[in-house]
């Protein structure tokens, strides 16, 4: 049998081992690899193991990689059905990472057939994003108990109902996919296409860069605001300082992004720029996740107070009514 906390290791592994297929990925295509090996499974014709050229070994060093992400998902899988005590919610959530994964494979060798058509390449990038947020919420609630903490937990400001701050921190959420997503659409209409003759997005890229900085200039005024209300309310610390963790994130990958539009989209600022959407989407799920677990906590520690009876100094007084 295998205890919580192995399990939560195996977790991080599958979670860490996720990010870094995504940042590799975009090493594919930031060296112009992307069709370095034209053919899937094999490399070329016949021919399983790359020829020994840059662009080949580099794409074929990316699908290795991915062997082994799929080697680490698996155990993901094995680990969930040997934890004790079982639980169904990582099982599922650990399933998730395998369809994923072979979703993913699919996707990249279809991508590779259709020349680095641009739609595919975007949904090759959102579908790992997608994958990622499953291996974060599959790490989180590993290290939980099966239901969220019941100890007490000081409640929301602003009346008995409290400062309810989960449908903003969903809100950002979706807005930060739609930040990530407004990325690829600038991606696939800037200079690396993952190939020379990889066709570009029909799409201005001065204005798709526009809109997509407005996006992350909203995103980073609505973290401030988070920050604000969390400071009002009365959550625990460790909400507000995944709070603060969140906008030093944003502030460094807005920083990239600005830096690398006006030095001409650079390689390695770009993919410093992939890197940091990695662990932006990472980090906004960590934080929405942490923001509901604390404020169900609060839920359950006021129902608690409602139904206690009525005493003094901690004696029961049966009310005369």
């Amino acid at each position: 049998m295998l205890s919580p906390e192995a399990y939560r290791r195996i977790t991080l592994v599958a979670l860490l081992s996720l990010a870094f297929i995504i940042v590799t990925g975009g090493a594919v295509r930031l060296t112009g690899s992307g069709l370095g090996c034209p053919e899937w499974p094999n490399c070329d014709d016949g021919r399983l193991v790359a020829p020994l050229q840059f662009h080949a070994l580099v794409e074929f060093v990316n699908r290795m990689i991915t062997g082994l992400v799929s080697v680490a998902v698996i155990v993901a899988v094995l680990g969930s059905r040997r934890l004790s005590p079982r639980r169904q919610d990582l099982v599922w959530l650990s399933w998730g990472l395998v369809a994923g994964v072979f979703s993913q494979a699919i996707l990249g060798g279809i991508t590779v057939k259709v020349e680095l058509a641009p739609p595919f390449v975007m949904a090759h990038f959102l579908l790992s994003m997608v994958i990622l947020a499953n291996a974060v919420v599959l790490h989180w609630r590993a290290g939980k108990p099966p239901t969220p903490s019941r100890s007490p937990v000081a409640a929301p400001a602003d009346g008995k109902g409290g400062l309810d701050l989960r449908r903003f921190g969903t809100l950002m959420l979706a807005t930060t996919a739609l930040v990530v997503f407004l990325g690829t659409v600038v991606t696939a209409a800037g200079p690396h296409g993952g190939d020379e003759k990889a066709k570009r997005l029909d799409v201005p890229i001065h204005r798709a860069a526009q809109v997509h900085g407005a996006g992350a200039m909203l995103l980073l005024a609505m973290v401030v605001a988070m920050l604000v209300l969390l400071a009002r309310a009365r959550y625990p610390d460790e909400v507000r300082q995944r709070g603060r963790v969140l906008l030093a994130v944003v502030l460094a990958q807005a920083g990239i992004g600005y830096i690398q539009y006006f030095t001409g989209v650079p390689v390695l600022l770009v993919g410093a720029h992939i890197a940091g959407a990695t662990l932006l989407w990472a980090t906004v799920v960590r934080f929405r996740l942490g923001l509901g677990a604390a404020t169900f906590a609060v839920e359950k520690h006021e129902q608690a107070a409602d139904t206690r009876p009525e005493g003094v100094g901690g004696v029961t007084v049966n009310a005369v009514r």
